[in-house]
């Protein structure tokens, strides 16, 4: 209680009166000589409500990878490779280059590593990873180049050909490569797998683990099964990716996923499949629902792979009984996905989630039809960028389609994105006009029946919305809606809008 003195102001609290609960400290040294030595040493957490919740018996624990002082458990490999690089003599502070190919964490750790320990970095990296992401790593120091996500890792605009070409041009460049650096998987051996079989005394029956590069599953793997071989591993790939076995539950129509940092078109040489007892094939909608249930259930802010993660474990972890152990990996957190996942609009455009209900407003339910979008102006995709620029000036619309032979939307064209090329990736209008071609845009398909509602929804993180009419196997662009647009067609009186 705080008692009045006679200056008017308040004594502060007897804090020796107050109730105390005392912990024991840890054993971890009291100071630490840079960050880079916090790495590791995650904590082990019991999850409760989602097990229970899903029917499960045994006992789930989720390593918390996502505490890393990088984000994830990439730091651990980055760290390793940077360390091995350096007693080898093969990286040199203040003079080396450090290039890599990657989906972004690992990305973020060796950019961690090199503002810490003295190198230039250049971090090659998929359009379609999240600009929180691209954020860290520029804060961080490093310097980014984007690549076509639809680019397999053979194509020459692959992120993996395009780093490999940087470290033969760039003078003292060293590509570390994370997916044949033995490195990846020792990190994971010598560390996160010591740290859990601790954590539970050597008693683990299952754990589960996302595959991307498969260093983690690999080296947690070997380490496990040395001292426990009773313990079912479990690998966890998404539908699109080719890393599981028997080749045959690979098969799929899922051609892109969303979820970042598991999942490849080629076998890393730091996979070893004979160590992964089980598969289990994860997708989008259930992985990122998942995320958003550990993150809003189990209070531990994690990311979208560590939900497609946990909902293997749910289905792996049936066969489990009372007093068995499952240990589930949770690789990173939620700062790389603010405006992805974590986002209700994000996940209703891609039908992840329903729309939200708006009960008062009379227009919300109401179906698109052609008669409230303008039409769109279309490129094809043969097109000199010259001429889309002059397209797009005439048209007065923030984008316009590029399409393909068969008259399929492959990209849009808008001044923003041209701008952004030019600015600051030196772009020239005198290149193809694939290098200004924006493959990050949201659509809506007539043939699905989209609202004013779900248009809304999207236009709250979209400066407009293509809508495409489906034929086939072709997205033919129709026409495209802004907010301007909405918003006069809402607000017009003279508008009749059923109820």
């Amino acid at each position: 209680m705080q008692n009045g003195t006679s200056n008017g102001s308040l004594e502060y609290f007897d804090l020796k009166d107050m109730p105390h609960i005392i912990k024991a400290l840890d054993r971890n040294q009291k100071l630490q000589p840079d960050v880079l030595h916090l790495i590791g040493n995650t904590p082990l957490v019991k999850l409760n409500k989602i097990p229970k919740q899903d029917g499960l018996l045994c006992d789930m624990f989720a390593k918390c990878e996502f505490l890393n002082p990088g984000g994830s458990i990439k730091d651990r490999i980055a760290y390793r490779m940077v360390l091995d690089a350096e007693e080898k003599c093969i990286l040199v502070p203040g003079k080396s280059v450090i290039i890599e190919p990657t989906s972004g964490n690992t990305g973020i750790g060796l950019a961690l590593a090199a503002a810490v320990r003295g190198y230039r970095c250049i971090i090659v990296l998929p359009e379609k990873m999240s600009d929180e992401k691209v954020n860290t790593l520029l804060a961080l120091g490093a310097e980014i180049i984007r690549t076509p996500t639809e680019a397999a890792s053979h194509d020459p605009d692959s992120n993996l050909m395009v780093a490999h070409r940087l470290s033969k041009e760039i003078p003292n460049a060293v590509m570390l490569d994370q997916y044949n650096n033995v490195c990846n998987p020792l990190a994971h051996y010598d560390g996160t797998a010591e740290e859990i079989l601790w954590s539970l005394d050597d008693d683990v029956d299952m754990v589960v683990i996302g595959a991307g590069t498969c260093g983690t599953v690999s080296g947690i793997g070997h380490k496990i099964k040395e001292r426990c071989p009773k313990c079912i591993v479990v690998g966890v790939d998404p539908l699109g990716s080719v890393l599981a076995e028997p080749e045959e539950i690979n098969k799929s129509d899922v051609s892109m996923y969303e979820v970042e940092g598991i999942g490849y078109d080629f076998l890393p040489k730091v996979l070893d499949r004979k160590v992964i007892d089980r598969w289990v094939k994860t997708a989008d909608k259930e992985s990122l629902n998942m995320s958003r249930r550990l993150i809003k259930e189990e209070g531990l802010l994690c990311g979208g792979s560590s939900g497609a993660i946990m909902w293997a474990a749910t289905q792996a972890a049936k066969c489990l009984k009372p007093g068995q152990k499952c240990v589930v990996i949770l690789p990173d957190n939620i700062r790389n996905y603010m405006t992805k996942f974590i986002s209700d609009q994000w996940m209703e455009a891609r039908d992840f989630k329903p729309v939200a209900k708006q009960d008062k407003l009379p227009w919300w339910d109401v179906l698109i039809t052609k008669d409230v979008f303008q039409p769109i102006t279309t490129v094809s995709h043969n097109a000199t960028t010259s001429e889309a620029l002059v397209a797009l000036k005439r048209s007065a619309a923030p984008a316009i389609g590029v399409v393909d032979d068969d008259g399929s939307i492959v990209g849009v064209f808008t001044a923003d994105n041209a701008r952004r090329r030019i600015a600051y990736l030196a772009g020239s209008t005198a290149e193809d006009l694939s290098k200004f071609t924006l493959k990050k845009y949201y659509t809506v398909d007539m043939t699905q029946a989209p609202t004013l509602g779900y248009v809304s929804r999207i236009l709250d993180i979209s400066p407009f919305v293509v809508i495409v009419e489906s034929v086939s196997r072709t997205k033919k662009p129709i026409g495209i809606l802004t907010s301007d647009d909405l918003l006069h067609l809402v607000t017009d009186k003279s508008l009749k809008i059923n109820s």
